[in-house]
């Protein structure tokens, strides 16, 4: 039987997958058959768990640490990941974090920047860089990840962050409109109430509970619901869908 996700011979480069739905991508991709580059930041206990998942499928991941606030930092991890790996096919850009909560008389000049750096302007810096190849090949994908967040507003205190999520979902079609004649696809995907370790700091019992009384479904979703949709946004399945961000989010939103 043909498997119309296949990843065979596909380099890919994930950024923050230490856990949660950039580790499940990374496992997903790996055992799809991708090269695998995957990056961390602080968690490197869980970037070697990962690893070490990857391993155990017969695979040999690159993991990198690296701060995707910090632009030669990123130069760096896609200059090491096309030497030791090859040309980047496929790049996920997951890294980011609410980092915390703060309603807008609360907020700092230096957290919002910080925000709109770490989830919005990271993902154009490696698609910058990435880019470039892939037109050259005719050939890639990018896949943004998202959130509910940017098309809902987000919860109590996610404003900046909010506004980031949704800045990239705009990032992400306008992105694919320019890429799209050179052979390249950028979708998004994005996530809604997902057990990670995201809502394990953001969010208490009680709004998981709130959240969870407004998902059709009845429960969160998990990493790996949305690693086998970022799977099939970077493989051939999806080779006539771009700008598109696909809402995996248990019914919660509806667009």
């Amino acid at each position: 039987m043909r498997n119309y996700l296949d990843l065979t011979g596909k380099t890919a480069l994930i950024t923050g997958a230490s856990s949660g739905i950039g580790a499940a991508t990374a496992c997903v991709f790996a055992d799809l058959g991708a090269r695998v580059a995957f990056t961390y930041h602080a968690n490197e206990k869980g970037a070697e768990k990962v690893r070490g998942e990857i391993e155990q499928l017969g695979a040999k991941p690159l993991l990198i640490k690296a701060d995707v606030r910090r632009r030669e930092e990123i130069e760096s991890m896609v200059e090491q990941t096309t030497k030791e790996l090859g040309a980047i096919d496929i790049l996920v850009n997951n890294a980011g974090s609410l980092v915390e909560r703060q309603r807008i008389a609360q907020i700092t000049d230096e957290r919002w920047n910080e925000i709109l750096n770490l989830n919005l302007t990271s993902a154009m810096i490696c698609s910058r860089l990435v880019a470039p190849s892939m037109v050259e090949r005719k050939t890639g994908a990018i896949i943004n990840i998202v959130s509910i967040a940017g098309r809902n507003g987000g919860g109590p205190g996610a404003l900046a962050y909010a506004t980031a999520k949704g800045a990239l979902i705009t990032f992400t079609k306008g992105l694919a409109r320019e890429l799209a004649p050179g052979g390249v696809r950028v979708n998004a995907v994005s996530p809604g109430v997902i057990d990670t370790p995201f809502h394990e700091v953001f969010s208490t019992p009680e709004m998981i509970r709130g959240f969870v009384a407004g998902i059709p479904m009845g429960r969160t979703g998990t990493s790996m619901e949305c690693a086998t949709a970022i799977a099939f946004l970077a493989s051939g399945a999806a080779s006539y869908i771009a700008g598109e961000t696909i809402e995996v989010n248990g019914g919660q939103l509806m667009l």
